[in-house]
């Protein structure tokens, strides 16, 4: 009786570990058994409240994927915002994964350091590190989630469409530590920026988000290299820009000079200005308008990547 007993929870462990891998979530530590780049050798101990993260010492990424049923084969990194102080990590990181999921994609959330953190060397490109090392690592990975190598593609909210942003603009790769994901493209297929941070100087800034990613007294110059608007070329992934006018705490006229610079360079791009809907744009509770967010992306989704050759 005693080994029909351990037989059986041994059976329904595994069961739960199945279903619980078939239910998309997993988390991969992006630096494993490697030293953080850009670190001091301070720990940071990990700080979550609230729905929100305001400290990460070890970045990682949750995997939500779709059914195997509904697999369309593209992927989507998502980047939640918090204005650099703080991550929100549930209405803009795994609400939108599984929204994602639905509509056939497999979506990753980004866990990644916030450059208010007392041990970064250099607090301005840690973020922007832990995103390229995750569109390698989703890269590299592709096979096994089933998703295209050519379809990795970036959602970003608020701060976390200016994160997102330089990943499809910074030519440079930071991400890399003398191993194999070194020669891994970390720049993404497609960016879809909901409510973005694109400038860091003028009267239509966030200040809250150039201060905490540049630091107290950034100069002029610092702030036009990390206005992502100012690094648009014909490398820059097509890009789909949602906002709304009334958004006093981003202004929208962030997404239009990035969508005018895609323009000006050839690079596909679409934007949609609504003219309700605040700072809050999210998967419910919008204004009527704005509430057709979700319905655009589906499609922009199923006619440039899903669909596209």
């Amino acid at each position: 009786m005693k080994h029909l007993f351990t037989g059986s929870l041994m059976f329904f462990l595994m069961l739960f570990a199945c279903q619980l891998h078939l239910s998309g979530q997993q988390r991969v530590y992006l630096w494993d058994g490697l030293p953080i780049p850009n670190n001091t050798a301070m720990a940071v101990p990990d700080s979550i409240a609230n729905e929100r993260i305001y400290s990460v010492n070890h970045p990682s990424i949750d995997i939500f994927a779709p059914s195997k049923e509904e697999n369309l084969n593209f992927s989507v990194l998502v980047i939640p915002g918090g204005g650099y102080a703080r991550s929100a990590n549930v209405i803009s990181g795994v609400q939108i994964a599984r929204y994602i999921n639905t509509i056939g994609g497999t979506a990753v959330v980004l866990n990644y350091r916030l450059p208010v953190a007392p041990n970064l060397i250099n607090r301005a490109i840690a973020p922007l590190q832990d995103a390229q090392r995750a569109i390698k690592w989703m890269r590299t990975h592709a096979n096994e989630y089933n998703f295209g190598r050519d379809k990795i593609g970036v959602f970003g909210t608020s701060a976390g469409g200016h994160l997102a942003s330089m990943l499809g603009t910074f030519l440079s790769d930071y991400a890399r530590v003398g191993d194999a994901l070194d020669v891994i493209s970390c720049r993404p297929d497609f960016m879809i920026l909901l409510s973005p941070v694109v400038m860091l100087r003028g009267d239509k800034i966030h200040k809250g988000s150039a201060i905490n990613l540049l630091g107290e007294g950034y100069s002029v110059a610092k702030a036009d290299s990390f206005s992502t608007q100012n690094r648009v070329t014909n490398l820059t992934p097509k890009t789909l820009l949602f906002h709304a006018d009334d958004d006093t705490a981003v202004p929208s006229e962030n997404s239009v000079v990035f969508y005018q610079a895609c323009r000006q360079a050839g690079v596909p791009a679409s934007l949609h200005i609504f003219d309700k809907g605040g700072h809050k744009i999210a998967l419910t509770h919008n204004p009527i308008t704005t509430d057709h967010w979700k319905g655009l992306m589906t499609s922009w989704l199923m006619v440039n990547v899903i669909q596209h050759d």
